[in-house]
This record gives C-alpha cells, structure tokens and sequence, in this order.
C-alpha cells in the first residue's frame, strides 16, 4: 500500500493517538453502558471499536487526501447500540445527547432519509465529543431488526457493485417492508401489554379479581398482595417456625391444570380452602419439630386439599408435586402420605 507523505503523516498521528483512542472507546462504552442500564433500557447489545491500523490505512489510500487532521475523521472510535424496539431508539439518543456533544452538521437520521425505492435499513448515526474532550466518536443507534437486515444486505452483497435484476430488487424491498412492519408492530405490542398489566393491577388492587384473567402477569400481581401470609403464619406457629422466602410463580401450571380462569377463583380457593389447608398441615407437623419452612407450604396444602376435595386421587396430588418438583418416585410416597392424612382429618 502506498500513500502520500500526508497520508504517511496522518498514519504516524493515528499510530501516536492509539492510547488515547483507547481509553476514549473505554470511557465511552462504560459511560453508556451503565446509564442506559440505570435508566432501564433493554439492550440487544452494545458494540464498540477503535479503528484498526490496517482499516485507517485503507481509508487513507481512498480517500485520504481530503482528511486536514485526524479530528476530520470521525469514526476513529465507533459504538453501535442495538435496542430492541424502534421508540427505544429514540429514548437512546436522547440520553446520548444529553451526556455527549454533538456535532449536529454533521449527524444524520437516515430514518428521515428513507426512501420507497430504497432498499435495507436506517439507523441513527451521532457525531459526538466528551463534554471535556476534543477527540470525535461515531455513535450509531438501531434496532436489532435493522441491525440484523444490515448484516443480511453486507453478506448477501446487495450493496454490490453488481446491479440486481428488478426481480430480485423487488424481492428486497418486500423482505425490507415487513423487517420494518414487523418493527412497528412489536414496538406497539410492547405498548399494548405494558397497559394491560397497568389495567391487571389496578383491577388486582382494587379487589375485583373475578373480572381478571389468570395469567402470568395477573398471578405476579396477585402475589404482590401476599394472599398466602395469612395461612402460612398459622402454619409456621405450630412449631413456632421462620418462613423463608421461596417463589410461587411455579404453583400457575397447577392452578392452570385445576382449570381456574381467574384471580377470582384462586382467592375463592384461599377463603373456602384455608381452614383445611391449615389442618392439613398440621397433621403432618404437629409430630416433627421442623422450625424453618418454606412461603410455598400454605398454596401447597390449598392445592393438595383443592384436588382431593373436588374428586381427585393420589395420582392428581402426585401430578402437583411432579410439576412443582419434577417426576420422581418420591412424589408417590408423598401423595400416598398426604392422601391418607387428608383422610384422616376427616374431609
């Protein structure tokens, strides 16, 4: 490779540069790293580079003779940040804005440069410097489905010298059209469910759980309320007992299994079932001198007690300890055990 002596120049600068292109790629990828995740933005990724010597030697040779200084070459250092969602782009470039300068003569949102006959994907390209700093970055911002269009059109070489057929020009830009609807859409599916959980708790704390749906996120709010403490502090004062925390989110399958569609019909469960449920485990605690158990001991025994009142056998108590603890042959003397002593209380 040859290059004019005010190439040779400009490589010598990047060669004497390269400790403080370094630490600016450290300090910038930490600095965005740890804001977007206090800000509670889920990434897909966060890339960052400096400029390898080859690739700078490259760009000389093209086109180097346009380059003043180094500080006209922007993308010594470069980050790309891949967000899931298209209106998180924007939230990112904000806050990007807000911690960095930016060169806006000479940033660019390819979004608003979006054209029907063009083909792949936009993103946001930032030219930035430290607030304290002089030394310019590339900041590209995108969501990974245009991250991942971008990747497809480089490997497939769509951006080629070659000139596609109108065939297979078409046939990009209609994989380009959903890329981008399908963009969209998960963005407002993400708005859609955020109300409906807003709508599941309002509904949850207002204690109209018959009108919600038993769900994942309807179950997770319901728990927020602790519906179980009250039984599981009966239970646990047999032997005067602590109670660790533990999990119920894994009891949803076993509820689900039972048939119930609503918050209404767990709580129901819980104001007709407790009185049992509490018998129940007293007849297994009262002979041991267990002091630590676990918050899952009051819905176990609802569950137990729900199966076998509504005319379930031993096999139906054995299938709630195999989804709640795998299959084993353990869980068949469990449900021996506790089928008898649900016999015995006299229910």
């Amino acid at each position: 490779m040859r290059l004019s002596p005010h190439c040779e120049a400009l490589l010598q600068d990047f060669r004497d540069l390269q400790p403080q292109l370094l630490q600016l790629d450290k300090q910038v990828f930490e600095l965005l790293q740890n804001t977007l995740s206090h800000q509670g933005i889920e990434l897909n990724s966060i890339e960052h580079r400096v400029k390898t010597e080859a690739s700078f030697a490259g760009k000389l040779e093209r086109k180097g003779e346009k380059y003043h200084t180094l500080n006209d070459i922007t993308d010594l250092v470069g980050l790309r940040i891949v967000t899931f969602y298209t209106d998180d782009v924007d939230k990112v470039a904000a806050i990007v804005s807000q911690l960095f300068n930016v060169d806006w003569g000479n940033s660019v949102d390819k979004r608003k440069l979006h054209e029907l006959t063009s083909f792949g994907y936009n993103s946001l390209h930032y030219i930035c410097t430290l607030k304290e700093g002089s030394i310019p970055f590339e900041i590209q911002i995108r969501t990974a489905l245009q991250h991942t269009w971008s990747a497809i059109e480089h490997d497939i070489g769509y951006k080629g010298a070659v000139k596609l057929p109108p065939q297979f020009r078409r046939q990009f830009s209609r994989l380009a059209g959903m890329l981008e609807l399908a963009d969209d859409e998960f963005s407002r599916l993400r708005t859609t469910m955020t109300e409906y959980r807003r709508q599941v708790q309002a509904l949850v704390k207002s204690g109209n759980l018959g009108e919600v749906s038993l769900s994942t996120d309807s179950f997770r709010s319901y728990l927020e309320l602790r519906p179980f403490d009250r039984l599981n502090q009966r239970i646990a004062a047999v032997n005067q007992a602590e109670l660790f925390p533990a999990s119920l989110m894994p009891f949803l399958p076993v509820l689900e299994h039972f048939g119930m569609e609503s918050l209404g019909q767990v709580q129901a469960m819980v104001d007709e079932l407790s009185d049992t449920a509490y018998q129940l485990a007293l007849s297994q605690l009262a002979v041991t001198d267990l002091d630590i158990l676990s918050e899952t001991v009051g819905l176990q025994n609802l569950c137990v007690v729900y199966a076998l009142k509504n005319g379930g056998s031993r096999e139906d108590v054995k299938l709630i300890y195999d989804t709640l603890y795998g299959a084993n042959e353990s869980n068949t003397l469990l449900a021996d055990a506790m089928t008898k002593q649900y016999s015995a209380i006299g229910q």
